[in-house]
């Protein structure tokens, strides 16, 4: 039988965005709940260094996750580490956010926080060898790759700028891209075609990784013009190929772009009245942790008018579909 908890506000996910926005609901004295299933930070646990946050000059990600959670902390968050599985409004207005431990909390606002999900191959192989030579994460796994030879799959911002970064652990790093241009920006193509390490594999896609018990051996190599076959012998393989904003997690109609960013309004609040959306999973031109906080500040605040303004009557607008 499930446990129900009642707050003002639940704030899902615990990354930067939802630190903050759970900061602010405390300063604004809320009763608000802030869930997240792993340990608070999000994506500045997989962060090495911090170079462009205001106030800190070169911070480690993990430390200025801990500084954020203190933070909230203090301002008297409360954090729960649950596995949120559902966000339901009812007609009354409240949302029936479930989680895998069996509890629903409700509350008549939300912020949705949650981040997104990297883009997966598809291929054999790569759920067998994930952990094992498969990674989508430079920062927490470079430095088991010292002096071997790797791939970086993709052809955007982060797959050039994390093979460039692998550099500082591994002897080689081939760039494999299905295409014979890159879609990053010129000053990061710069850089690797600058790196005596790197060597870029165009016009090829991967169909599958094979490899035995200790790991990732080599991959299977398609050339898209031609359509031979190559092996290219690796013991890693870091796939940055898209990434999936976590918006599956709303079981109702929510306006979106066509990539499942939620759309919001000036206030964060999307197409569903009540829930916010701040940080990653939010349609914007840039995905950097200030931004994060800076919709989250905008949500919090937000929030408290959304509930004055339901306490006397009013509700506020929706955002186009």
């Amino acid at each position: 039988m499930s446990r129900i908890e009642e707050f003002e506000l639940i704030i899902v996910g615990g990354g930067p965005a939802g630190l903050c926005a759970a900061m602010y609901a405390g300063r604004g004295m809320l009763r608000a709940v802030l869930l997240e299933r792993g340990v608070p930070g999000g994506e500045l646990l997989n962060t090495e260094w911090v170079d462009d946050y205001p106030g800190f000059e070169h911070v480690l990600g993990r430390d200025l996750a801990h500084k954020m959670a203190a933070h909230a902390v203090a301002f008297g968050a409360d954090i729960r580490q649950e596995n949120v599985e559902s966000i339901v409004r009812r007609e009354d207005g409240i949302f029936e956010v479930a989680t895998s431990m069996g509890t629903v909390y409700e509350a008549p606002a939300v912020i949705l926080t949650a981040g997104g999900t990297p883009t997966k191959l598809g291929v054999p192989g790569e759920l067998e060898y994930a952990g094992r030579g498969v990674s989508y994460c430079a920062v927490c796994d470079g430095a088991f790759f010292k002096g071997e030879t790797i791939a970086v799959v993709g052809g955007g911002d982060a797959a050039v700028e994390e093979a460039d970064y692998l550099t500082r652990y591994a002897e080689k790093v081939y760039v494999i891209h299905r295409r014979d241009e890159f879609r990053a920006s010129k000053i990061l193509q710069e850089r690797i075609f600058a790196n005596p390490k790197i060597e870029v594999i165009w016009n090829r896609r991967v169909l599958e990784l094979v490899g035995g018990p200790a790991g990732l051996r080599h991959l299977e190599l398609e050339d898209t013009v031609t359509g031979e076959r190559h092996t290219l012998p690796v013991t890693g393989c870091f796939i940055f190929i898209g990434f999936s904003p976590n918006s599956g997690l709303i079981k109702q109609h929510v306006a979106h772009d066509a990539s499942g960013y939620l759309i919001t309004d000036d206030r964060m609040m999307t197409s569903i009245p009540g829930l916010f959306a701040a940080g990653d999973l939010r349609v914007q031109l840039t995905r950097q942790v200030t931004t994060a906080v800076g919709d989250a500040t905008t949500a919090a605040i937000a929030v408290e008018k959304f509930l004055k303004d339901r306490r006397s009557g009013a509700v506020g607008a929706q955002v186009g579909v």
